[in-house]
Parts: C-alpha cells; sequence; structure tokens
C-alpha cells in the first residue's frame, strides 16, 4: 500500500476479494466479548493472544482472511500466521471493511 492510501484510507481489496470468491476461511481476531457482540457472516472467533496456540485451525486452509475492529491487530495476525509457515493470507482490515466486501 503507497503512502496515499494509508494517509487517504483508500485500501486494495481485490486480493480480499478473490479469496472470499473463493471461499476463504474467515477468522476475526478480536476478543471474544467483540466477537460476541457481532461479525462478519461465516466467521469463527480466534483471538488474536491465541493464534500461536491455533494453528493447526488455520492448517489446510486455501486462503485465510483475518479481521479486527481497524486493521492493526489483523496485521499482526496475518504476520504470525506467514512468519509460522502460512500461505495466502490476508488482512481484511476492520470489521466494517469485511461487512461491506461480503455483501457486495
Amino acid at each position: 500500500m503507497d503512502l496515499l492510501s494509508l494517509l487517504f484510507g483508500k485500501k486494495d481489496n481485490s486480493a480480499v476479494i478473490k479469496a472470499l470468491d473463493e471461499g476463504a476461511f474467515l477468522v476475526d481476531v478480536r476478543t471474544p466479548g467483540e466477537f460476541a457482540s457481532g461479525s462478519a457472516e461465516g466467521a469463527v472467533n480466534i483471538p488474536l493472544r491465541m493464534i500461536k496456540d491455533q494453528l493447526s485451525e488455520f492448517k489446510n486452509k486455501e486462503n485465510i482472511i483475518v479481521f479486527c475492529k481497524s486493521g492493526t491487530r489483523s496485521a499482526i495476525a496475518k504476520g504470525t500466521l506467514e512468519r509460522n509457515g502460512l500461505a495466502k493470507i490476508f488482512n481484511g482490515g476492520s470489521l466494517k471493511n469485511m461487512i461491506k466486501l461480503i455483501e457486495k
């Protein structure tokens, strides 16, 4: 993402949309309390602090999209998963962004 996109919030969602179209595994990395207040359709809750302990949940998944409230925790989760040998991990950013993309 270039500097202007970072400054003005324009995000290229094309890879996330493609992953969604291919039936990606959706993971909400917010806390269980946040997840209980609502999430994206079809998402599972694996809180950021539990990612390393739950790596088996991610094995054999073709595409994985992680998201949270703002995109910060999902960026950390993406990095953690990649450092643990997983590929095709996408940061969906915020819950609001994911809901918008799913509803398209």
